[in-house]
């Protein structure tokens, strides 16, 4: 494989081709560094799932996109497709670079902290302001029921969402709660799958096979490719595979994300074409309307989120770049939506009642990357974090030192004695 020039483009003998698509750039060279669009995406697609979730958490229906697709995805969903999508590509590059150690410690960091907050601040505040608004005392609300508060940080502790309310918070003072019940939190349920998709990078990376036989990855996404296939013939023939593939979301999901994987394992030989992007734009619009989203249209958003990461202009490369809020505005959107709901601003209209959401949102966003995520991640480099290898070499060493210490030490050379007189003869 051919390495970089010191400009930060791939050597022009590896990447130029003569054929009609212009090789010229790849899709490495155009997403070298912090050179890209990444943070802003993923802002823009997290404001989208919250204008998505508008519409049944405010009482308008269901997002009409969903009509649209033929059922397929709403305009959350896409959003949440294009997640996934630059997550395998971003994941899969964080995979080629570090050890298993390393890798799965800073997946934990970025996931887990903001989590167990985020269903801190549902169960131990949101829910108790809205118990109390629905004429319920306080002190009735700290048990240690089935659906309380303490059963909903147990059961969903694992990233697994099993509990998605307290008691009846919010099943009879929201619009969605008519029809759902007592739902604080719906858009964690992605998270369980984001963190099932990086395990599978983790096996890839653990086992050496992303460095030593990077075209497993291929292997890996056709055999998923082949499960959704089946899955939209013959629904729930996953389930006949493996019994974890019987939840469709367990081959939908993590296929984009390798999808996007396969993007960066390969990132030195895919072109970044505005023609190649222009097609996957028009495949993913026809698929997305006519049908075949999940087949042709996974691998054409994929490359169409790539490609737009890396050409957008670059004065909005800073966007994110630093600050990234866009988890913050996920995990804390439908909350909040919920809570300002329950006090009936839904009735202010979808759009002044979205963008006050938004704004709340986004202060909550702040607070969870400045007070959790950020100080989690500048762990990333401590303890579990250095690596297999400096653990390892550690422990030899204390072990070494500790066999030296157990060893009885070299008794010193006796000199000769000394010949009668004291003094030592030279005859």
């Amino acid at each position: 494989m051919s390495t970089p020039s010191q400009n930060g483009l791939p050597p022009a003998s590896s990447e130029v081709r003569t054929d009609r698509f212009d090789w010229s750039r790849s899709v490495s060279a155009g997403l070298g560094g912090h050179r890209n669009s990444f943070g802003l995406l993923r802002l823009i697609l997290a404001t989208a799932v919250i204008f998505s979730h508008a519409f049944p958490l405010g009482g308008w229906g269901e997002d009409p996109l969903l009509h649209y697709s033929k059922n397929q995805q709403n305009i959350g969903g896409v959003a949440v497709l294009g997640f996934f999508a630059i997550s395998g590509y971003l994941i899969a590059k964080s995979g080629m670079s570090a050890d298993g150690l390393q890798f799965l410690w800073r997946r934990v960091l970025r996931i887990f902290p903001a989590f167990y907050v985020v269903l801190i601040v549902g169960a131990f505040v949101v829910a108790p302001v809205a118990w109390v608004m629905a004429g319920h005392t306080i002190g009735s609300f700290f048990g240690f029921g089935s659906n309380g508060p303490f059963a909903y940080l147990l059961h969903n502790a694992d990233l697994q969402m099993r509990q998605y309310g307290v008691y009846d918070v919010f099943a009879t003072t929201t619009p969605y709660g008519a029809s759902a019940g007592p739902v604080l939190n719906g858009s964690l349920w992605t998270l369980t799958y984001e963190f099932g998709a990086y395990l599978i990078i983790f096996v890839l990376v653990v086992t050496g096979i992303l460095k030593r036989a990077p075209f497993m990855i291929l292997v890996l996404t056709a055999f998923y490719f082949v499960v959704q296939i089946a899955e939209v013939i013959a629904p729930g023939m996953g389930g006949h595979i493996a019994p974890t593939l019987f939840d469709d979301y367990r081959v939908s999901l993590p296929l984009i994300f390798l999808f996007g994987s396969c993007l960066a394992v390969y990132s030195r030989r895919i072109p970044l074409d505005a023609r190649l992007a222009g097609l996957a734009a028009v495949v993913a619009i026809v698929t997305l309307s006519q049908g075949g989203l999940t087949i042709l249209g996974y691998p054409a958003i994929a490359y169409f989120t790539i490609w737009l990461a890396a050409v957008l202009p670059a004065r909005l490369h800073w966007i994110g770049a630093r600050n990234d809020y866009s988890y913050g505005i996920y995990v804390y959107g439908f909350l909040v939506q919920q809570l300002t709901a329950s006090f009936g601003w839904y009735r202010w209209g979808y759009v002044p009642w979205t963008l006050v959401v938004l704004v709340i949102t986004v202060g909550c966003a702040w607070l969870s990357w400045h007070g959790v995520e950020k100080r989690a991640l500048a762990l990333k480099d401590r303890g579990p974090g250095r690596g297999w290898r400096y653990w390892m070499d550690r422990n030899a060493a204390k072990k070494e030192l500790r066999h030296r210490d157990r060893r009885p030490p070299t008794p010193s050379p006796i000199a000769p004695p000394l010949p009668a007189g004291g003094e030592s003869r030279t005859d």
